[in-house]
């Protein structure tokens, strides 16, 4: 499928084949998956600026609106949401899908996209799904890095493009918010070296992690309380954590989809949690699973149980179906991945 596995390689030179087709094309097309987080929102971004001064035609959309923690990128001027009304698209030479690699979380943009461009490439650090979508030819999945944004840099670095702060400054949000301020590293020193050279561009690297991470709301703290005051303990050793967040938790605290991210990762904090995992009501049918293990127990059999999908240790899923249904469903799927 000419995917590389680069996990012992030089990505510059992997990047090669992926180099030479942005060179070759005129009219690119950059987006992420909906619901948008930091590393696909932030690759992009850089990207979007790189080929700007290669003297590309490109354009930059998200499939729907971007969480607001985010805003401090100012990408209003050039940022497109295909959800909203937007300029219609034209022909395509190559379109970049960052931060997954499953065509489903694209939809429906992704089925516009298709009939607008022949060459669609993912730029992922996600495994690839046992079941499920793959990507498309010439897509580069790279499951070593611990952000798409450490493969967006050897990407624009093999462009030979320069770097500036309208670069760095999108790239080191991406690395800063999918490593947690380089908590989860993979093991890999790459991180490091790739934000080191960002800094020499970048003068408020604290301003971003406060962004990302510490810019809480009183609703925010309301709601924390109540995630941890409702949050259930599971088996013996109380070593499953599942909590629930209703569309009327969100609304009563003025909170977006996004703002319960990071709760789940508070909760993994206490000693005896192995697997956690949320519940979030995204409306009356739809729910969305994300989970969490401490590194002992996979739980991407989990996410794809639900036709989701996600890392070893951090996964997730968007579920039509019943509360009760996806609840039992769930905690049954966990028990058996920790047993």
């Amino acid at each position: 499928m000419g995917i590389p596995a680069a996990a012992n390689k030089d990505l510059e030179n992997d990047l090669s084949e992926l180099i030479t087709k942005i060179q070759n094309a005129k009219n690119i097309l950059l987006t992420t998956h909906k619901q948008c987080d930091g590393d696909g929102l932030g690759s992009q971004i850089a990207l979007y600026f790189a080929l700007k001064k290669m003297n590309k035609n490109v354009r930059l959309f998200c499939v729907d609106d971007v969480p607001r923690k985010y805003h401090f990128l100012n990408f209003s001027d050039y940022l497109e949401v295909y959800s909203k009304p937007h300029k219609a698209l034209e022909k395509f030479d190559l379109t970049l899908i960052f931060d997954t690699n499953d065509s489903r979380l694209v939809e429906p943009f992704y089925s516009e996209i298709k009939k607008n461009c022949d060459d669609i490439v993912f730029v992922d650090h996600h495994p690839i799904l046992e079941q499920g979508p793959k990507p498309t030819d010439g897509s580069f999945i790279d499951s070593s890095s611990a952000s798409t944004g450490e493969i967006t840099y050897y990407l624009i670095k093999g462009l030979g493009v320069e770097l500036d702060n309208k670069i760095a400054r999108p790239l080191y949000t991406s690395i800063a918010f999918d490593t947690q301020v380089f908590k989860f590293i993979r093991n890999c020193g790459r991180s490091h070296i790739v934000a080191a050279d960002l800094l020499k561009y970048e003068n408020r690297p604290e301003e971003i992690h406060r962004k990302l991470f510490a810019a809480q709301t009183k609703g925010k703290m309301q709601l924390l309380a109540q995630a941890f005051a409702t949050t259930e303990f599971i088996g013996t050793n109380e070593e499953i954590a599942l909590l629930t967040i209703s569309v009327d938790d969100l609304v009563k605290n003025k909170l977006e989809p996004d703002d319960s991210r990071d709760i789940l990762d508070m909760i993994m904090s206490i000693e005896s949690i192995q697997v956690g995992a949320l519940l979030l009501q995204m409306n009356d049918k739809a729910y969305k699973l994300s989970l969490r293990s401490r590194g002992e127990h996979s739980i991407l059999k989990v996410a794809e149980a639900f036709d989701g999908g996600g890392h070893n240790f951090a996964a997730g899923a968007y579920i039509e179906a019943n509360y009760d249904t996806i609840y039992e469903k769930t905690v049954a799927l966990i028990k058996a991945a920790i047993s």
